[in-house]
């Protein structure tokens, strides 16, 4: 039985989650790890009683007995790094985002195609009991033609470490839109089945992280500079091919009664549903009467719900890759809209 030895790359606050993920599955397992912390990367060794440490994420790439890389970077390494790893016949896993632009995902999909390995962008909220059991009952028809979808994520004090790289532009991409709205944005897009998107309209705002409000304490990076110039607030309204529409609201920080929500709400010809938790809102039989369902024992596609090893069981010839990168690449594509068009106040065009 083959065993998939990976390496772990970066040893941030999201690494022990995919060392756990990875070593829950069979038939893998996490051998080594790199990161330019050597306090954080012998931690996660120890933690996860892996084999190596390296200082260079060039040698832990370079390294033979390591069939696949997990990576959880700045996002401005995204590019750089998988396509090296690529090139040295690694499969790759990406945690999200997939890019700090639609330029850079271009680059890193042809690497791809040219080493004919496994890459995804892990989009674990997609792989959640829930998600799954409303994309299930979506597929069976339940919800007849969704029309509209509403995706949040609505966060009041919840910014990352001020300091770390995820309040710089120049190394993030983006704000809070890139960082938790792509997670809302794939999910609704994902369980409607459509991601092909026309135009977008957006807005985005730094009110809170610019003045040293709103920090939620997220991530294990150093602080350096004090910066922020990224969102702490966006919203979009999406134009889908064939007439349906998405909104997208997030926020790393904002005035609001509850400390955190997020979801995703579907309207469709036939009934409505909400993901958290799922529900399905409909006609009842007799006239006058409406119901709400809470659907049990739905059968999911991945009762593993994790994206690890949904990858793992990929690189094994076990199963198709559920987050496609043609799917990554058109959720860059919304997300880059949605900026150009909170920077020139007008509709931005998405060429498919």
């Amino acid at each position: 039985m083959k065993t998939v030895r990976v390496g772990m790359i970066g040893a941030g606050a999201i690494a022990p989650y995919h060392c756990k993920a990875i070593n829950e599955h069979p038939r893998a397992e996490v051998v080594a790890v790199a990161d330019s912390s050597p306090r954080r990367a012998n931690a996660l060794k120890r933690e996860f009683k892996m084999q190596r440490v390296y200082a260079k994420v060039d040698d832990l790439i370079a390294d033979p007995d390591i069939d696949a890389v997990s990576i959880a970077l700045p996002t401005y390494l995204h590019a750089p790094v998988t396509i090296a790893a690529l090139g040295a016949g690694k499969h790759v896993m990406l945690d999200k985002p997939f890019a700090m632009n639609q330029k850079e995902a271009v680059r890193i999909i042809a690497a791809a195609k040219k080493s004919r390995k496994v890459l995804t962008v892990g989009m674990n909220q997609r792989f959640t009991r829930q998600a799954q059991t409303i994309r299930a009952l979506k597929e069976r028809g339940e919800l007849g033609q969704i029309y509209h979808g509403k995706a949040y994520w609505r966060r009041r004090s919840g910014s990352p470490r001020f300091g770390t790289w995820f309040c710089q532009k120049s190394k993030s991409g983006g704000g809070c839109l890139l960082d938790i709205g792509v997670h809302m944005l794939d999910l609704c897009l994902s369980i409607m089945g459509n991601f092909r998107a026309e135009a977008v309209s957006g807005a985005a705002y730094t009110k809170f992280g610019n003045r040293g409000l709103g920090e939620g304490g997220w991530g294990k990076s150093d602080r350096g500079r004090r910066v922020f110039n990224v969102d702490d607030l966006a919203g979009a309204l999406i134009k889908l091919r064939g007439g349906a529409s998405v909104i997208l609201e997030v926020s790393w920080a904002r005035h609001q009664e509850v400390h955190n929500r997020h979801n995703v709400e579907l309207f469709g010809a036939e009934a409505g549903a909400q993901v958290f938790p799922p529900r399905l809102f409909r006609f009842g039989k007799k006239k006058g009467e409406y119901e709400v369902v809470e659907p049990q024992g739905v059968a999911i596609a991945y009762p593993h719900c994790d994206r690890l090893q949904n990858w793992i069981d990929a690189i094994l010839g076990e199963a198709k890759i559920e987050c496609t990168l043609d799917q990554s690449l058109a959720i860059q594509k919304i997300i880059d809209g949605i900026y150009q068009s909170a920077k020139t106040g007008r509709e931005t065009r998405i060429r498919s």
